[in-house]
């Protein structure tokens, strides 16, 4: 790569729409909801654009999320909505676990049980040395 040099091309400056906003990774999310929620009444318009790129994405999620739950007109409750989020727990002990709780796995007998060398492990640069 070193018979290349970086050159930067120039990008064309786009005009914002009206009902367009741009997040940035900097901007401040309630700054963000703030301005968006005044929009559809202030502007009489009926869409909001939000448009965001890399690291800017994951935030522009969270905003819309957060929209969505507000009252966008006077008088109106807050809608509350119930998301179901997959969650896992491990647990490897050394020490006897109740076996009746939900998933319980009982230990390998031992002529099951494999040296680390057998799986690749314990060699340099491994997690297991």
């Amino acid at each position: 790569m070193d018979r290349y040099q970086s050159v930067e091309k120039p990008r064309e400056e786009t005009p914002i729409n009206e009902n367009e906003i741009r997040i940035t990774s900097q901007g401040m999310m309630r700054n963000y909801i703030t301005y968006a929620t005044s929009m559809l009444p202030e502007k009489n318009s009926n869409e909001i654009i939000l448009k965001a790129m890399g690291r800017a994405i994951n935030k522009t999620i969270m905003i819309v999320e957060l929209i969505k739950l507000l009252p966008l007109e006077e008088g109106l409750l807050l809608l509350e909505t119930t998301r179901h989020v997959s969650v896992i727990g491990i647990t490897l002990s050394k020490k006897e676990l109740d076996t009746s709780a939900v998933g319980y796995q009982p230990p390998l007998p031992k002529d099951e049980v494999k040296p680390l060398a057998e799986f690749g492990y314990g060699g340099e640069g491994s997690p297991v040395s």
